[in-house]
C-alpha cells in the first residue's frame, strides 16, 4: 500500500493559470473551514491545518486573509461536498472530490472529463472501497523502525511506516492526524513534511501503459481545469 507516495504527488502550480486555480481551491477550502469551525486558527484545527498547507504551497497571504475575512462576514456562498468515482484510462480507479455551489454544473463538467478521455463515471462506492482514507506524512529519513517505535511509544495508532529512496512515509487513521503530527514534531522539532494531509490511499496499483498514458494525462488535466475540483485521487502507476 502507498509505495513511494510522495512520488505520486504532482504540483498543479506549474503555470500562471494553474497557480490561479490552486489559489482559488485553497481559498475555497479555507473559507469553508473558517465558516464551519470558526475563524480563529487556534480554536479550529482544520483551519490551521489548511492554512499551513496553503503556506507550504506558496499561496499568498492575501488569498488566505481574504478567505477568512469572507467567512467572518457570515454571508457568501454555501458550498457542499460532491464526490465522484469511476475508472480512468487503462482501467485505473479514480476518486474526484469537489466543493461546489452548483452540483448540476459540477457533475456536468466532471462527467465531460470522463466521457472525453476514455473513462467511465460510476456511482457512489464504485471504487472507494479499494482506497483507505488515511492520514499521510512524508519526510526525509531512513530508519522507519525508529519512527514506528517513536509513534508507538507516544500511543499513536499507526497503519504503516515505510522507508524508500531516503523518504519515510507514515500512514495512520484520519482520527490520528494531529497525534501523529504532534508526536513527530515534539521528538524532531526541525522536521519538514513533504506531505501532511488526509488522503485516499489506494490498496493496489493499476499499471497504465502505451497510449493510455497520454489519455490519462489529458484526463487528469481536464479534471484539474474544473474550478470545483479540489482533489483527484487515483491508483494509476504510469509506465511509459
Amino acid at each position: 500500500m502507498g509505495r513511494a507516495y510522495q512520488n505520486r504527488k504532482e504540483s498543479m502550480a506549474k503555470t500562471a493559470g494553474q497557480k490561479t486555480r490552486l489559489y482559488s481551491r485553497y481559498g475555497k477550502e479555507i473559507y469553508v473551514c473558517a465558516k464551519n469551525g470558526g475563524v480563529e486558527p487556534d480554536g479550529n484545527l482544520a483551519l490551521r491545518r489548511m492554512i499551513d498547507r496553503a503556506k507550504k504551497d506558496q499561496v499568498p497571504a492575501h488569498v488566505i486573509e481574504r478567505a477568512i475575512e469572507k467567512a467572518k462576514g457570515g454571508g457568501g456562498e454555501d458550498y457542499e461536498v460532491a464526490r465522484y468515482e469511476g475508472f480512468g484510462p487503462g482501467n485505473c480507479m479514480v476518486i474526484v472530490d469537489c466543493l461546489t455551489d452548483n452540483v448540476k454544473r459540477t457533475f456536468t463538467e466532471v462527467r465531460q472529463a470522463f466521457v472525453k478521455n476514455d473513462a467511465k463515471l460510476g456511482g457512489p462506492g464504485t471504487v472507494a472501497h479499494m482506497f483507505d482514507h488515511q492520514s499521510v506524512f512524508v519526510f526525509k529519513g531512513e530508519d522507519d523502525e525508529a519512527i514506528l517505535e517513536l509513534l508507538m511509544m507516544a500511543d499513536v495508532d499507526v497503519t504503516d511506516v515505510e522507508a524508500e529512496d531516503g523518504m519515510i512515509s507514515v500512514f495512520a487513521p484520519i482520527t490520528e492526524f494531529n497525534n501523529v503530527r504532534t508526536a513527530l514534531t515534539e521528538e524532531m522539532p526541525d522536521i519538514h513534511f513533504e506531505v501532511e494531509e488526509i488522503s485516499f490511499v489506494p490498496q493496489t496499483m493499476t499499471e497504465v501503459t502505451g497510449e493510455d498514458v497520454a489519455t490519462f494525462d489529458k484526463f487528469i488535466a481536464a479534471l484539474e481545469d474544473c474550478d470545483d475540483v479540489q482533489k483527484v485521487y487515483h491508483n494509476a502507476e504510469i509506465n511509459e
